[in-house]
């Protein structure tokens, strides 16, 4: 028997002891009056009523200690000879482990090495842990097991903790922005009949009451919200979760947190400056600065935004003309300098890699602008160059972190560009969008000039400097053979 093996088994016994004794391990209520950072703000002599996890546990004979966490913090509660009462002495030498959920009621008191603490004078077990904690220096080592048993790594490290309490704040401080400069919060379907508003490949599912498949959205409501510009608002966002069944890396997930808000009467310049002024309040409500370091590079929101020119910026790290180079010069120069890429796609897929190749050189922050109308099937044209797009990226760090354009309300122009999506998703282009025809029926009716944008929690994982994966608190693992 191995020495977790013992531990669960004497867990166990004791569990069993205290049900013998009437005393019931798993209570349905605690009348807990102060937090635990509440009672370290007390006064010495105070009376305090608290509870938590036990983390740690020091019998010294006359004397222990033990480490009491809850949400708050940590505290120190002190059981000693003649102070506390023998009854909850025994209570806590006896059946009291680390893991335990406990109440404890006492008085604050200063130690001698100075260390406020919770004197305790009785003790109640609010749950009996049967497993062991992963020990306090070591913790869970294993990159996997830490995602498998997330509610661990959190229990463990306080500063994971704390960054889903940040990451709570980073979408806390966007609606509140966006709420504050008048835009109506909306709901939108998760569930579509027809994947739109992006190009990626969609999760499909089966809606048995109406025997059709369906799908899992790509967007945040893009085609629904400007559905409701049609319909009279003027100023709409959601936050909520998307999905797309592609690749996990670094940046990427298959499901996450999305936010997008559309705005009547406005362009993608109005939605530069907006997005400009929402990017530095989230630095500085979660960072409390506009510099940063990311994913090796350094970043001041401060400085001036730049716009990138989409044409231009390729032709400068590359030196290719992207209206005059074919599909056999785009993929020599993909190989040359060993990007990846789809092959199969059209001439704009390839570009697209070629831009990704050069966004990382840049560490902004800034705009990308100017991008082929190929590329953005839902974006008014340039009406200086009918070539692009009045649309915009943030980049920042090397990266795309968030998507804006002047919205395209030419009922006719978005009907023949469905087509043509149409037409690249049977040559086997599986990003390429449907013909939403009951969207272009509702540009017909009229939609006003409208600038779109969206952002996911991506720019959270920047801001913070992790992988986004990382910023999930449970994010989707392959289940394990015994789990099955």
């Amino acid at each position: 028997m191995g020495r977790e093996d013992e531990i669960i088994k004497e867990r166990i016994r004791k569990l069993e002891e205290l049900k013998e004794q009437k005393i019931n391990p798993y209570p349905s209520k605690f009348d807990k009056k102060q937090d635990v950072f509440e009672c370290l703000k007390s006064k010495l002599n105070s009376k305090v009523k608290t509870a938590g996890r036990l983390m740690s546990k020091r019998d010294l004979g006359k004397i222990a200690f033990a480490n009491l966490r809850d949400f708050s913090g940590d505290a120190q509660i002190v059981f000693q000879d003649r102070e506390t009462p023998n009854k909850s002495f025994n209570f806590f030498k006896n059946y009291i482990d680390s893991g335990d959920f406990v109440g404890v009621e006492g008085k604050i008191i200063k130690t001698k090495t100075g260390q406020i603490s919770i004197l305790v004078k009785s003790i109640e077990i609010l749950s009996k842990s049967i497993l062991p904690l992963p020990e306090k220096y070591h913790g869970l080592q294993d990159e996997e097991e830490k995602f498998r048993k997330r509610y661990l790594d959190i229990l463990m490290n306080p500063e994971i903790k704390e960054m889903f309490v940040k990451k709570a704040e980073f979408w806390n401080v966007v609606r509140k922005f966006l709420t504050e400069k008048g835009f109506l919060e909306v709901e939108t379907p998760i569930l579509e009949t027809s994947a739109g508003g992006a190009a990626a490949t969609p999760f499909v599912t089966h809606y048995n009451s109406l025997d059709i498949d369906v799908f899992l959205r790509i967007s945040m409501g893009e085609l629904w919200q400007k559905k409701l510009m049609v319909a009279g608002y003027e100023k709409t966002f959601e936050i909520g979760r998307q999905f797309r069944n592609e690749g996990m890396d670094m940046e990427h997930l298959q499901d996450y947190t999305q936010m997008e808000f559309y705005w009547a009467y406005a362009n993608f310049e109005d939605g530069m400056k907006l997005v400009e002024e929402l990017y530095k309040k989230l630095a500085k409500e979660i960072l409390g600065t506009l510099k940063f370091e990311t994913h090796g590079y350094k970043v001041n929101l401060g400085s001036k935004w730049n716009e990138y020119d989409y044409e231009k910026t390729i032709k400068k790290f590359t030196d290719l003309d992207i209206y005059k180079a074919n599909e056999k010069e785009i993929i020599k120069k993909l190989e040359e300098l060993n990007v990846e890429y789809k092959r199969g796609v059209d001439k704009w897929r390839l570009i697209d890699s070629l831009w990704k190749y050069c966004r990382k050189k840049i560490a902004g922050p800034g705009f990308l602008i100017n991008q082929p109308i190929e590329l953005a099937p839902l974006a008014k044209r340039n009406e200086e160059d009918k070539r692009k797009v009045e649309q915009f990226q943030v980049i920042i760090a090397g990266t795309e972190l968030g998507n804006g354009y002047s919205e395209l309300n030419d009922a006719l122009d978005q009907e023949e560009r469905f087509k043509r999506q149409v037409e690249l998703k049977g040559k086997g282009d599986k990003e390429s969008m449907e013909h939403d025809k009951g969207f272009v029926e509702a540009l017909k009716y009229g939609m006003p000039p409208v600038c779109g944008f969206g952002f996911s929690e991506r720019v959270f994982s920047y801001l913070i400097n992790k992988p986004i994966r990382e910023c999930v608190m449970f994010p989707l693992m392959k289940p394990l053979e015994e789990e099955k």
